[in-house]
């Protein structure tokens, strides 16, 4: 047969009992939620800034990287509402290469789901210990969301998952913010349909049982930038684009318009260190319009504790294996020019 069923993988309930959140922590996320569900709903005019590595390949390195990043936030926290990228899962457009912590706690040994579910549940929670800030990551399996569905602050949903049932409908059963991308193929029709499915309430099979959700009104858009038929990159963070995405929600019968600008991927052809220009960017289009200003919620930057990216097997200390992220030199200077900006 075509499937080998390996090993019977603990629930998501029997992981939360086995490595339970520490005392202090729901509160934590309790108050941290409540910021960033406001600043979506625009109750606080603060910038919200996911940032972080492209994935999260060794807990050290990451840990290390927000024990720096909650350092500046101290700084900067009554403009910028800092949550960090922890992404434990890593969509591969061909399907191979590293997919993230979940398939290998350790990149350079075999693929062990189980290791991997503790390891990114350890991951989060050591996050929040060292920093004191709930983190995002991408839900890039839908069944696998409830295992950290107790410790996380914000979802995306990438690019090529936007167009699945599964995961719209999971995420009208979130209670916290949940950016929806644009495809690959830049639709954006495509990304306000999702938002609006994440935004209703549903009736579907999740895990082995009949649920039914009340909807997540925090649902909104993320920017990424596309690809067209050549291959070629566009991107979707100028002006014009947003002032376009201003209008498809004005057209439409959803809540809390809002949007977060990717700044790489498609947006810099990958071109990491135009993260930069491209955040200073959008920060000059908020000025020019309250329109804009009311819409763009915030940004999602990658960044690492070194730039750009190494081959698995380099061992460079807080370089990412993935896609390359700007240096924390960088990302601490980008950091204060938002904050002044604001």
């Amino acid at each position: 047969m075509s499937f080998e069923f390996k090993r019977k993988l603990p629930s998501p309930s029997e992981i939360k009992e086995q490595i339970p959140l520490p005392a202090g922590i729901a509160e934590i996320k309790a108050a941290r939620d409540e910021e960033i569900r406001k600043v979506i709903t625009g109750e606080d005019d603060r910038f919200l800034v996911i940032i972080g590595p492209c994935s999260a390949d060794n807990a050290d390195s990451v840990c290390d990287y927000l024990g720096r990043l909650a350092k500046v936030n101290e700084e900067v926290k009554d403009k910028l509402l800092i949550v960090p990228r922890v992404y434990t899962n890593k969509p591969r457009t061909t399907g191979e290469g590293y997919k993230g912590m979940v398939h290998q706690p350790n990149p350079e040994q075999p693929e062990d789901m189980l290791a991997g579910l503790i390891a990114i549940r350890n991951l989060h929670i050591r996050a929040v210990e060292e920093s004191g800030m709930t983190c995002a990551d991408e839900m890039l399996y839908p069944e696998n969301y409830r295992y950290l569905s107790d410790i996380l602050s914000y979802v995306a949903v990438g690019a090529r998952s936007v167009e699945d049932q599964q995961h719209r409908l999971v995420v009208s059963g979130m209670d916290v913010p949940a950016g929806m991308k644009n495809p690959t193929s830049g639709d954006l029709s495509v990304m306000m349909n999702s938002i609006l499915a994440g935004q209703k309430p549903h009736q579907f099979i999740y895990r082995s049982w009949e649920v039914s959700t009340t909807g997540n009104p925090l649902t909104h858009a993320i920017l990424r930038g596309a690809v067209n038929k050549h291959g070629q990159t566009i991107p979707n963070y100028h002006y014009e684009d947003l002032l376009r995405l201003f209008n498809m929600y004005a057209e439409r019968d959803l809540v809390n318009p809002a949007c977060i600008v990717d700044a790489n991927h498609s947006n810099s052809g990958k071109l990491f260190k135009e993260q930069i220009r491209i955040v200073k960017e959008v920060l000059h289009s908020r000025t020019h319009s309250d329109d804009i200003k009311n819409l763009v919620k915030g940004v999602m930057v990658e960044s690492y504790i070194e730039e750009g990216s190494q081959k698995i097997g380099d061992h460079i200390y807080g370089k990412s294996i993935t896609d390359p992220c700007l240096g924390w030199d960088d990302t601490r200077e980008l950091l204060y020019v938002m904050a002044d900006r604001l």
